[in-house]
């Protein structure tokens, strides 16, 4: 039978208070998950059909963890399971359904980081706005500012302040139209286009309103406006919603994250009830006194004191060194020592920075030293040139409009398609609004392209169709197709050719297998494996997963890390290093608002909480900056957690191993 047993009396509070709008404050190691699985299966131990629960979060690891500890909890299978996914994967299941009630096709493709590229490119060649004006990157960042706030294209126009952003705003709908066009959708269109559908199609709201009795939202402190309004209107009829997050650890909104939607959470849900979990599983007293410490300085937050009965004989440790190499050279000193006279476990131990040019040195002295380490963030495996270019080919079997996708791949390997062809092709198709390959032979007839260029264009389509095809009649063999369709283009000659160095070859080659192995293993979990399920199950693992860390790493090495990446993670021993103004908090916070400086001072408060057994917070007094070295100033949190008016940074460098002899 399942039991509370195990829950402390607020944890308890939060699963068996199943009606009306609950907001749970959960603390740093407080034992979220276990509320949020806990609660899922009393809702289902009350009554409630399971396929009527929803449960949102911002991770597929986040997402797979619950439903296993779930199905762990329930001890007997179901036939019906709970809704227990991203926000964006759930997005996608509304819009597979509905989305042809926005001009869309059912089929529709998810752009990845290379085509939206493309697209900026295209859109701001098209309002006549060059490179050097704005860079297809910084169009992309504005476009993806303003979705995540829910604003269209046409409002765009009305909001900008400067001429640069009404360009902007003006290709932003030139993008729209692009990327509509090639029956494509973006990232943040999944929760636009959602939106979308709930805002001015009130049947097909009322349908999705209906699917669910409950609706719980993970790490609600994360949510963009895009996100909240869709939440909201979700449970504008029932009020059942739990949300669960913490305010102190707030770090997304350089992603359109709002701390203010869970800081107001009362105001939009006037009977909404609050319990605040503040028993902390992780850390040390010692440890939570000082983040304590630390966050009575945000004053707009909801009040909440972590506690715990660990206890230990170490204190947290604040030590500064003359200089960043002397900072690197003491800590990964200490370290090396750790793991090989005290036998600490590697992988228990984690180095945080703030920025990306901070881990240069550190990595340096890593490799000097010969201490294992991992520096996570690194280049994603879909990111990767090969594994684009295979995407695009799967782009183009499954979706025939992914015009995006065939001018990445139309001539590559090369098959006698040059680039001035393909743009007499595209500015023919865009004038048309059709593919290159149905304009082609009317290209030909006015003698745009060569009668050559033309028979190659033409066997490509036919060897396109072919393996589609083969592919639509037997999905379950798309691994064992695709490598017969690669080796027909000679993808892997192609490989040898462009790269002299044996060392490249050999990468990008097992790059191009690790691929296979990928869609073979999806096939082997997915009961009806298909193109378009590969291709979104891909991009949703990309970008719902930035900051979490699915694939295995390195089990004996040390972890070298952002604050922003160390989120949601745990670790016997931390380092959080460069603790210094214009790091920590970062210089462009200083130069904005005190909003900003808030937001870094819970980067600093959530690098604290990783911390388990062990914490120590270092700084240089002086860095090399553009050639010169110029003395720093310590953070500002370094006063605030200690409750000083000043640091005195001759207490700071003690010899380091001393304490571990």
């Amino acid at each position: 039978m399942f039991e509370l047993a195990g829950l402390n009396p607020a944890q308890k509070e939060a699963v068996t208070t199943w009606e009306g709008p609950l907001l749970v404050l959960a603390g740093a190691g407080t034992g979220k998950t276990r509320v949020i699985t806990y609660r899922i299966v009393e809702l289902i131990r009350r009554g409630i059909s399971p396929e009527r629960i929803l449960s949102v979060t911002f991770t597929n690891k986040a997402a797979r963890e619950m439903k296993e500890r779930t199905t762990s909890l329930l001890k007997k299978k179901i036939s019906k399971q709970p809704s227990i996914s991203t926000f964006h994967a759930f997005c996608v299941r509304i819009l597979r359904e509905d989305i042809s009630n926005l001009g869309y096709p059912q089929s529709f493709s998810i752009a990845d980081r290379g085509d939206q590229e493309s697209l900026a490119r295209q859109a701001l060649r098209d309002i006549k706005l060059g490179d050097k004006a704005m860079q297809p990157g910084d169009l992309i960042s504005n476009i993806s500012r303003w979705k995540m706030k829910a604003v269209a294209p046409q409002q765009a126009r009305h909001m900008a302040e400067s001429d640069l952003e009404f360009l902007a705003a003006l290709a932003y709908r030139k993008y729209q139209s692009l990327l509509k066009a090639s029956g494509s959708v973006d990232f943040d269109d999944l929760l636009v286009l959602t939106l979308d559908l709930f805002r001015n199609h009130p049947q097909l709201l009322s349908k999705h309103q209906n699917r669910f009795d409950r609706v719980q939202i993970d790490e609600y402190q994360d949510t963009n406006n895009a996100q909240f309004e869709i939440v909201q209107h979700l449970v504008e009829q029932s009020q059942n919603l739990c949300v669960v997050g913490d305010d102190d650890q707030a770090i997304y909104a350089w992603r359109g994250a709002e701390v203010t939607h869970i800081l107001n959470f009362q105001q939009h849900y006037p009977n909404a009830k609050v319990i605040r979990l503040e028993e902390n599983y992780r850390c040390t007293r010692q440890i939570l006194d000082l983040a304590n410490e630390l966050m009575k300085h945000n004053i707009t937050r909801h009040e909440k004191t972590l506690w715990s009965k660990k206890t230990s004989e170490k204190d947290v440790r604040f030590l500064a060194y003359s200089d960043e190499q002397i900072e690197a050279e003491n800590v990964v000193g200490e370290i090396k020592y750790l793991t090989e006279i005290e036998k600490v476990r590697p992988s228990d131990i984690a180095v945080l920075f703030r920025t990306n040019e901070q881990p240069r040195i550190f990595e340096s002295e890593f490799r000097r030293q010969e201490v294992c380490y991992v520096l996570l963030g690194g280049q994603s495996f879909f990111n990767r040139r090969e594994v684009r270019d295979m995407l695009a080919y799967l782009k183009v079997f499954a979706n025939p409009f992914d015009q995006n996708s065939l001018l990445r791949i139309v001539n590559y390997p090369p098959r006698g398609i040059g680039a001035s062809s393909v743009e007499k092709l595209l500015k023919r198709s865009v004038g048309g609004k059709k593919r290159i390959f149905d304009v082609a032979t009317a290209a030909r007839d006015q003698n745009e392209i060569s009668a050559k260029t033309y028979s190659s264009l033409m066997a490509f389509r036919g060897l396109i169709d072919v393996y589609r095809q083969k592919i639509t009649k037997q999905p379950q063999n798309l691994s064992a197709y695709f490598a017969q369709f690669l080796e027909e283009i000679h993808y892997e000659h192609e490989i040898s050719r462009q790269y002299k160095s044996p060392d490249q070859q050999q990468i990008r080659k097992e790059m191009m297998q690790e691929f296979l192995q990928t869609i073979s293993q999806y096939q082997a979990r997915s009961h009806h494996p298909s193109i378009r399920d590969f291709l979104q199950e891909t991009a949703l693992t990309g970008r719902d997963d930035e900051f979490a860390h699915d694939s295995p790493v390195e089990e004996s090495a040390v972890r070298l890390m952002t604050y922003h990446s160390a989120k949601g993670l745990e670790f016997p021993l931390v380092y959080m290093v460069g603790m210094e103004e214009g790091l920590l908090p970062h210089r462009r916070a200083v130069e904005e608002s005190e909003k900003s400086i808030d937001e870094e001072r819970r980067l600093a408060y959530v690098g604290m909480t990783r911390a388990m057994e062990s914490l120590t917070l270092t700084r240089a007094e002086s860095r090399t900056k553009w050639g010169k070295r110029r003395p720093t100033i310590p953070s500002r949190f370094l006063f605030e957690i200690r409750g000083e008016e000043d640091i005195d940074s001759t207490d700071n460098r003690p010899d380091l191993l001393a304490e571990f002899r």
